[in-house]
């Protein structure tokens, strides 16, 4: 079983990608801090990271360079997920692998995870 890890402190729309994913049978961690991202992507041995771009006042691109900095973390797929819909380059810069807008098809978001999964 796949394991996917949601950074995002927004509960409604965490809740919801989590529901979706553990429905089509992915293993799903929901976490609303952003300085246990890495530590999470570690110890669960996570294949899947979709961050939201602003957590608890973090910047998700912060957030995507270390993880891609971190030896142990950077090869882990990410995808971004943010209303600012002008921010998708600096996303894809900062090292993640998709970019998704906010507010996203559930398919289209649904197809890009099976993607960096396969």
């Amino acid at each position: 079983m796949k394991k996917i890890l949601i950074v995002d402190d927004d509960p409604i729309l965490g809740i919801m990608i989590q529901e979706m994913l553990e429905w089509k049978g992915y293993e799903v961690t929901l976490l609303r801090l952003p300085q246990e991202t890495e530590q999470n992507i570690i110890e669960k041995q996570v294949d899947l990271v979709i961050l939201d771009k602003l957590i608890s006042g973090t910047d998700g691109i912060n957030v995507c360079k270390w993880i891609r900095i971190n030896e142990k973390t950077r090869d882990v797929p990410i995808i971004m997920i943010t209303a600012m819909h002008a921010s998708k380059q600096a996303c894809l810069d900062a090292g993640a692998d998709e970019f998704i807008a906010k507010p996203f098809e559930m398919e289209d978001f649904l197809s890009k995870v099976k993607k960096l999964l396969a």
